[in-house]
């Protein structure tokens, strides 16, 4: 028998989102299991439609995700299931796989989560969390809003009642217009239901129930009032399907099937740091996610093992769940139940759903995903970088999807490089009456004082700036009035690499050659103070050159009153290149 010490122990270590859990907490936990039901039978059964797979896979995914989560993940709230995002990423990319050899979607689906779980699993011990911070909010905002036209654009046929046969989005949208005299007005009217519905739902209180309510109205619409003339759900086999990796794809479609894994883990990646930074409950209550990563790509490789799909943590449900006062995972144990029990039981009402229904509910998925709100307050506030939102929605949309997320990501990584390559510069003031140097606003006037520059170094100095930066140095010591003390101010400097170092020392070299003494403040970055010593910096500066304040720099290095001024330098040389 195990001693209770240990057993408490073994609890914690396997079952961390039950850590505290009481008797007492139960009643909250099934409240908020039927409000998470609500809102994710509707979405996984729509997700399974956005993928091209059978209804039932939605729900087993869902079922396998929350499962292994609630033994392995370590947060009380976080929900995992099938995600529109990523479902829609695999549909496009994996659909000309499927038609390009053995392997059918299903499958390669299963194997595309199957080395997604690798993937995310790998995470943890190799440390490669802080991949998720590659991407920027620009980005980040862009890529969902190119994935909602996408799932905007395999939803409508749905609405408009006909099932489409393009797999492409331009395809898609040339289907759309050519086939708009095939409207079926029914499957429009209940589309729209639900979309209404559910988006009222939203208006009054998130934690309604809309979806679901409007899937319910819209069967009962479907089969009372206007039976057969709109297409339903297929009904559920009697069999399971079977995992999905028993088929072996070919050689081309594993090569094809690299880029899609790569890009779904950065994906889930980046969505689960930001659902547990947002809701960090959990052991300790604290946001890093490795634990989770594993957790979640254990529930891609149970998917894929029951014929499913690579799974997500979700914002949505997370908020929900957290909304209506859950304790621990057992509130995803017991929506995951009623998963499984809609799967295997209850093929006979999922089969009086309208397709035109789900199609109102990925309407609904997709405009959560667009966030005008987010992109107002990003053209506001940063002018440029909207041109990085536009940038990465168009690359989503008009490149196939797995090919528009990379580029999108290359393309907010060389945004980030360009910052720090070309870094700010400026000249500070002082501000009247105050001790402080700062970079004033254009048409606000500060303080100088005769023969004294303060530079600011505005990013680290590496071998991606130290040219650019020192050429700006350069310009402005080329002022009317002669430069007698240079103070580096490196606030900004966080750190230094062998590059960046050399060409400050020759600067500060040449620059002393000329007269011209230099001082550096405010070098408050640790890691960048043992670079600046293990490169020489300090030593070609002197002991007596470093100091903690610009003031304190300026007051120190001034020549006293009543001192021998140097000679000064004659023009050639105070006008002389200090970059060779």
């Amino acid at each position: 028998m195990i001693p209770k010490r240990r057993a408490r122990r073994l609890q914690r270590s396997l079952f961390p989102s039950f850590n505290g859990l009481t008797a007492a907490d139960l009643p909250r936990d099934a409240l908020a299991a039927l409000a998470l039901t609500a809102i994710a039978v509707p979405g996984q059964l729509a997700t399974a439609r956005l993928m091209g797979l059978p209804a039932r896979t939605g729900l087993l995914t869902f079922a396998a995700g929350t499962l292994v989560y609630a033994v392995f993940g370590r947060r009380r709230t976080l929900s995992v299931g099938a995600d529109s995002t990523i479902a829609t990423l695999m549909a496009t990319a994996l659909a000309g796989l499927a038609a390009a050899g053995p392997a059918d979607l299903a499958a390669l689906s299963a194997w595309v989560a199957a080395l997604t779980g690798i993937v995310l699993m790998l995470v943890r011990p190799l440390r490669l969390g802080w991949i998720a911070d590659l991407i920027s909010q620009p980005m980040a905002t862009g890529f969902l809003a190119g994935i909602a036209v996408h799932i905007l654009a395999g939803a409508i046929p749905s609405i408009l009642g006909f099932a489409p046969a393009a797999a492409t989005l331009p395809g898609k949208i040339a289907e759309v217009a050519a086939r708009i005299g095939e409207t079926n007005v029914t499957a429009l009217v209940l589309g729209l239901a639900v979309v209404t519905i559910g988006l009222l739902a939203e208006r009054i209180d998130r934690r309604l129930p809309g979806p679901l309510v409007a899937l319910a109205l819209a069967a009962l619409s479907g089969t009372l009032l206007a039976p057969g003339s709109v297409a339903m759900l297929a009904p559920f086999p009697d069999r399971m399907s079977g995992s999905g990796l028993a088929t072996l794809p070919g050689l081309d479609q594993f090569a094809g099937m690299v880029p899609v894994v790569l890009i779904v883990g950065l994906i889930v990646i980046m969505q689960t740091a930001a659902v547990v930074q947002t809701w960090p409950g959990g052991e300790a209550r604290t946001t890093d996610p490795a634990r989770d990563y594993t957790a979640i790509g254990l529930g891609s490789l149970a998917s894929a093992a029951i014929g499913g799909f690579a799974v997500n943590s979700s914002p949505p449900r997370t908020a929900a769940t957290e909304a209506a006062g859950a304790r621990s995972q057992l509130a995803g144990i017991i929506a995951a139940a009623i998963a499984l029990l809609l799967a295997f039981a209850g093929g006979g009402i999922l089969a009086h759903v309208p397709e035109a229904a789900l199609g109102g509910i990925l309407c609904l998925i997709a405009l959560r995903l667009i966030r005008p709100a987010e992109m107002w307050r990003i053209r506001r506030q940063s002018p440029h970088e909207m041109a990085l939102v536009l940038a990465t929605i168009a690359l989503v949309v008009l490149l196939p999807v797995n090919e528009g997320v990379g580029l999108a990501v290359m393309l907010s990584l060389m945004h980030s490089i360009y910052v720090i390559a070309r870094p700010l510069t400026p000249v500070l003031e002082r501000v009247p009456g105050t001790t402080i140097w700062w970079a004033l606003p254009p048409g606000s006037r500060g303080e100088t004082l005769p023969g004294v520059m303060v530079f600011a170094l505005g990013a680290p100095l590496s071998f991606l700036n130290a040219r650019f930066i020192l050429l700006r140095l350069e310009s402005a010591l080329r002022r009317p009035d002669p430069v007698r003390l240079l103070v580096i101010e490196a606030s900004g400097v966080i750190d230094l690499d062998y590059t960046g170092s050399a060409g400050l020392q020759q600067v500060i070299k040449a620059l002393r050659s000329r007269g011209i003494d230099v001082a550096l403040a405010r070098l408050e970055s640790e890691r960048a103070s043992r670079a600046a010593r293990r490169t020489g910096l300090l030593s070609t500066l002197g002991a007596d050159r470093i100091f903690h304040s610009v003031d304190e720099a300026v007051s120190a290095c001034l020549p006293h009153p009543g001192a021998e001024p140097d000679p000064e330098p004659s023009a050639p040389e105070a006008q002389g290149r200090i970059i060779t």
